[in-house]
Order: C-alpha cells, then sequence, then structure tokens
C-alpha cells in the first residue's frame, strides 16, 4: 500500500516556482519536434530508409511515454524535485550522444534518452499541488500541462532557423544547452516536496510496460515494409496483447504497483486518460503535416515552397495559443469546470482540422489553422490534470498524473507512428526521394479529426463532481476565496471530537482518514476544545482513526453520503505517548 506523510508542512513556493517548472517543461517539450523541421530530410542524413527515419522521432515518444509513470512513482517515493532534475539530466546527456553522430542506432539510442525528461512534466504538477495554495493551482497545473504543446510549438521556429544556418547536429547542442539551464534553475529556485509515498519501486512493472509498449508499436511503424499480414507484423502485435495483459495481472497483484490500475479503473480516471490518448494523437498530427507542406517546392503542385524558418514562423502560432490559453482555462473552468472545459477544446480541434483540410492552398491559412488548433489543444491540455487531480488522493498524484502524461505520450507516439506510415505510403517517389502527397496529408487530418470525436465522445460521458464545482481546490482566484472554500470543504466530511475517557476533549490528537483500500484521505490535529474537521475526497466507506499522548490508538468506521457528518473519538485506553 502507499502512504504519505503529511505531518511536515507543505513548503510554500516563490513567485518564480511556477515559471521555473513551465520552463522545465517546455525544455523537455521541445524534443518532441526538434528535429520536425528536417524530417523530410532525415532519410538522406542518416543514409536510412523513411520508415526507419520515423524512429528517430518515435523512439523518443516511446521513451516519453515509459518514463512518465516510471519517473512518477520514483518521484513520489523519492522527491520529485530530485527526480525532475535526474530527468532533466538524462535529457542533457542524450542530446550530447545525439549531437556527435550521425549514424542511426546511436542517433535512437540518443533520442531514447531525450524521451526521458518527458517525466518532468507530471513531476512539475505534483510539485505544484504540493506547495502552491489553491488560488494558484488551477492557472499553474494549466500552464506545466499545455507547456507540452508551447514547447513543441515554439521548437519549430527555432530549430529551423538552426537548421537551415548551420549544421543539424547543432539543434541538439541547443537542446543541451536549455537542459543545464533548466537544471541550474530548479537547483536555484524549486523547493523540494516534503510529501512522500512509503512502499518499493516496482521494477519488474517498468521493464514490462516497456516491453509492451515496444511490442506494439514497432510493427506499427515497419508494418508496411514487412507486410502487415506477415508472420513478424501479427507476431508481434499478439506478443504486446500478451505481454500488457501479464502485465496488468502482475500490476494487481503487487502492493506498491508502478501504475495502480484499480485507481486507473475509476469511471473519471480511466475516461480521462482514453480522452488524453486521443488529444494527443490530434496534437502531434498538426506538427508532423504542416511543415512538410510548408516546405514542399511549387513545382509539385500543391506544396507552399516556403523555407524551413518560414515554416517554423507558419506553425509557432500552435505552440504561442496553447501558452496564452492557460488564464483563459482558468477563468473558464472556475465557471464550468475542466469537464466543460476539455469538451470545449476538444470541439475547437475538431473544427481547426475539419477546416483545415481547405485550408491549404496558402501559408496564411496554415496560420488560422495553427491558431484555431493552438487554441483547442491548450484548453484540452489544461483540464486534463485537473481532471485527474480532483480524481485521486494527494499520495497518488504524481503516479495518477504521470500515468496521464503516459496516456497523452502513448497518443503521441501513436500518432508519429501512424502518420509517419501514412505518408510514407501515400508518397511519390521522384528521383529516388520519398516525396508526402496532398492525399497523405488530407487522410492524417482525416485520422486526427477521428481521434478527436472520440476523444469528445469519452469526455461526454465523464461523471459530474461529487462536490458543486465552485468548491474544487482548483477554483479560488483569491486568498480570501481559497479560505472560505477551506471552511466549507471542512463542511463537507467528517467533524466532531476526540475525548477520553471521562468525556473530557483531548487536544493534539492526531486524526486519521483511512479509505477502504487502506489509503490514508486526509489527516488533521484536534484543536485546543478536541474538535477535528475532515474534508472527503468522494462518498463512501472510510476508518477515522485517532491516536495522542498518554492514550492508545483508536479506529472507528464512518460512511459519507454527502454533506456533513458528526463523528466523535473515544480515546479511553491508555498507551505509549503518540508524537502528533
Amino acid at each position: 500500500m502507499t502512504h504519505t506523510t503529511t505531518d511536515q508542512p507543505n513548503r510554500r513556493a516563490g513567485g518564480a516556482v511556477v515559471p521555473v517548472l513551465a520552463f522545465a517543461g517546455i525544455v523537455v517539450a521541445v524534443m518532441q519536434t526538434l528535429l520536425v523541421p528536417v524530417i523530410k530530410d532525415l532519410p538522406q542524413l542518416l543514409d536510412t530508409a523513411p520508415s526507419n527515419a520515423t524512429w528517430v522521432l518515435t523512439s523518443t515518444l516511446l521513451s516519453g511515454a515509459v518514463a512518465t509513470p516510471i519517473m512518477g512513482r520514483l518521484g513520489d517515493l523519492y522527491g520529485k524535485r530530485r527526480m525532475l532534475i535526474l530527468s532533466l539530466a538524462v535529457m542533457v546527456v542524450g542530446a550530447l550522444v545525439s549531437a556527435l553522430t550521425s549514424q542511426l542506432l546511436t542517433m535512437i539510442l540518443g533520442r531514447t534518452l531525450q524521451g526521458f525528461a518527458m517525466g518532468a512534466i507530471p513531476l512539475g504538477i505534483g510539485l505544484m499541488r504540493d506547495m502552491l495554495p489553491r488560488e494558484r493551482l488551477g492557472s499553474a497545473m494549466a500552464l506545466m500541462s499545455s507547456s507540452i504543446g508551447v514547447g513543441g510549438g515554439l521548437a519549430l521556429p527555432a530549430a529551423a532557423l538552426v537548421a537551415q544556418h548551420s549544421d543539424w547536429h547543432a539543434l541538439f547542442y541547443g537542446a543541451a544547452g536549455l537542459g543545464v539551464l533548466a537544471i541550474g534553475l530548479a537547483l536555484f529556485v524549486v523547493p523540494e516536496s516534503p510529501m512522500r509515498a512509503k512502499g518499493s519501486f516496482d521494477l519488474p512493472g517498468a521493464a514490462g510496460l516497456s516491453t509492451g509498449l515496444v511490442l506494439f508499436l514497432l510493427p506499427i511503424t515497419k508494418g508496411s515494409d514487412w507486410g502487415w499480414s506477415s508472420g513478424t507484423t501479427l507476431g508481434l502485435f499478439a506478443a504486446a496483447v500478451v505481454v500488457l495483459l501479464l502485465w496488468g495481472l502482475y500490476e494487481l497483484r503487487v502492493p506498491a504497483p508502478l501504475v495502480d490500475l484499480r485507481t486507473t479503473a475509476r469511471r473519471e480516471v480511466l475516461l480521462t486518460n482514453l480522452a488524453s490518448i486521443m488529444v494527443g494523437v490530434s496534437f502531434y498530427v498538426v506538427s508532423l503535416v504542416l511543415p512538410q507542406l510548408l516546405q514542399l517546392p511549387k513545382a509539385t503542385g500543391y506544396g507552399l515552397g516556403q523555407s524551413m524558418v518560414v515554416a517554423g514562423l507558419c506553425v509557432a502560432p500552435l505552440g504561442l495559443t496553447m501558452m496564452f490559453t492557460a488564464p483563459v482555462y482558468a477563468r473558464l473552468s472556475a465557471r464550468y469546470g475542466p469537464k466543460t472545459t476539455l469538451i470545449t477544446g476538444m470541439l475547437i480541434i475538431a473544427i481547426g482540422y475539419g477546416g483545415g483540410l481547405g485550408l491549404m492552398d496558402a501559408a496564411w491559412q496554415t496560420i488560422v489553422t495553427s491558431v484555431v488548433l493552438g487554441a483547442g489543444i491548450g484548453l484540452a491540455y489544461s483540464s486534463l490534470p485537473a481532471l485527474i487531480v480532483g480524481a485521486v488522493p494527494a499520495s497518488e498524484t504524481g503516479a495518477a498524473n504521470g500515468l496521464n502524461t503516459l496516456m497523452r505520450s502513448i497518443g503521441t507516439s501513436v500518432s508519429s507512428a501512424v502518420i509517419g506510415m501514412v505518408l510514407a505510403n501515400t508518397a511519390n517517389d521522384v528521383g529516388g526521394v520519398a516525396v508526402p502527397t496532398m492525399h497523405g496529408f488530407h487522410v492524417s487530418f482525416l485520422i486526427a479529426t477521428g481521434a478527436v470525436a472520440a476523444g469528445l465522445l469519452l469526455a461526454f460521458f465523464l461523471p459530474k463532481p461529487v462536490r458543486p464545482a465552485q468548491h474544487t481546490q482548483l477554483r479560488a482566484s483569491s486568498e480570501e476565496d481559497a479560505n472560505l472554500e477551506r471552511a466549507e470543504e471542512a463542511l463537507r466530511g467528517f467533524r466532531g471530537r476526540v475525548l477520553d475517557a471521562g468525556g473530557a476533549p483531548v487536544a493534539r490528537a492526531k486524526v486519521t482518514l483511512i479509505d477502504r483500500r487502506g489509503r490514508q484521505a486526509g489527516a488533521t490535529l484536534s484543536a485546543a476544545d478536541g474538535s477535528y474537521a475532515l474534508a472527503v475526497p468522494a462518498q463512501g466507506a472510510y476508518v477515522l482513526a485517532a491516536r495522542a499522548a498518554g492514550h492508545g490508538p483508536l479506529a472507528s468506521s464512518a460512511t459519507h453520503s454527502g454533506g456533513r457528518h458528526a463523528v466523535d473519538v473515544d480515546l479511553a485506553l491508555p498507551g505509549e505517548a503518540v508524537r502528533a
């Protein structure tokens, strides 16, 4: 089981913590689109086939998908700031490896190491929850979540400028420099979270998840070369199913799993994660399609004949719009809730891709498409951590957000593999060079539209929050509002007094709330008059356990069905002194 130490008060974060964490997220996200400006040249640069070259992008996305739950769990166990810095350090090493090679396998190794930094996103969200006052939490998490798209969008013009005027390996030196800067800022600005989970790291679970994802994505990227009905392709798909099923059964049996599948099976968590996959698919399609369309020569009849830099600038509004969407999300979510904001974002994405099918004839049209998609993806990405945080206890924040980021990374990984396959299979051979076609671009946009439609369907079935939206921890807009919300939340849980054998109040008794799975759901100390109040994360059965100096521990069952419940706790037995 996993429990979190809460006796130590949270450290309040300074004003620079949120920008530093968001900058770290942006640096990590740069790795996803760093090579997009040169994607059409990668087969020649690495002397390999186009289907092999796609793994230079897919390997980064895949390792990011694996790293997110791993680093989230390690952060819960050993410190989120520590794991954040470690993630960035691995990224720097990977960037330097890639900077020093033009060999495919070595390049894939370096890109794989770069992808491990994706764990910084859930770690940053976890640090924010542990340290920030609730009136700052909503907009901060929205910015951190959107940093995935912001970094990816802003990297395009910068990477294009470097690649056009310098050797393409300079991209990796620049990435390493950004990583070192992010590490330095985190060391000096970000404090470590006092929250710790108890338990051990699930190494077999990490190995099983990694193996299953590789077995799943490899045939997607190579299926067109091997043949979709070939024994190799079908065998790898079957092996992926078997490995992931065995992994799931193992995760259900271990006391401290890498991914808590029981928590994942909750309706709100499951649907949010499935919707996250669809958002991830839709995000990466535009990053792969528009830069290539813009750079293709006009002689093709549909290419827009722009330079790398111009192509990057045309797609840059995608990231800029996502960045400016974060404060808009906070206001929309404060009024309507994160579920409505997620649905709104996905509707805008669908409009962007649907309209984008007819907006491929001029550079300015691609800018319009980028702006619309950036607004929709920004709203959708910003909503996801709020939905997850509202559905899991604090002890599982890092792992739950890591799993959610894993789902997004799986979406981008599948998108990279599938779109790469579509563009390769629909390309024309011109002088031995594979040139993407307009048909391939249209099919890619239709795939993104279909993914968003599926995500919308999932989002509509998300349950309504147990508590009214205006009382959630992500909604306060001022300190006064936050104080009022804390008081109201206390009324929506258990409250009462801790009494001794003679009925006298017991001060500074530690009262712990434990859910039906044995996990700590809250803790507090009784006041001078013995009174206590504990908010509950959801309706259901709980155990109230109390301890105090000079008294033995006591536990009593209680059920919460909405509103407030009065439960007095009697400490009648003498026992050891307990440090509160």
